[in-house]
């Protein structure tokens, strides 16, 4: 497997934490019960998701790990010695560095909005 595809491998499965887990959590937080309610109602499959949230959440975690490990792999290996190439090496590596963070801060606020916040409310 790739870098940049476990990368966006990654990306995909912390958003889906996101969209099922930490979404509706974030809506009663900030008050839109009601807001959540009408968006059920046009996206119903949300409900079914949410039933499977901890199987979605561990599915991401180890995605996400998976996509960590490949990143570190990768970006210890040498770029070639082509100045061109070189740069594009270096371009894309940065790229999917900052992909893979994105990813990982996506999935601490769906972990935190969906299993931190409600106990504490």
């Amino acid at each position: 497997m790739e870098d940049k595809s476990a990368n966006f491998l990654s990306l995909f499965a912390s958003s889906s934490t996101l969209i099922c887990c930490a979404l509706p959590s974030l809506f009663v937080v900030i008050g839109a019960g009601a807001s959540f309610a009408s968006l059920i109602s046009y996206f119903p499959f949300l409900i079914t998701l949410s039933k499977y949230k901890l199987y979605i959440t561990f599915f991401a975690f180890i995605v996400i790990a998976i996509a960590g490990y490949f990143n570190y792999k990768t970006y210890y290996m040498p770029c070639p010695a082509d100045p061109e190439l070189g740069r594009v090496c270096l371009k894309t590596r940065r790229r999917s560095r900052i992909v893979y963070y994105i990813s990982v801060a996506i999935f601490i606020f769906a972990t935190i909005f969906t299993y931190i916040i409600p106990k504490l409310i």
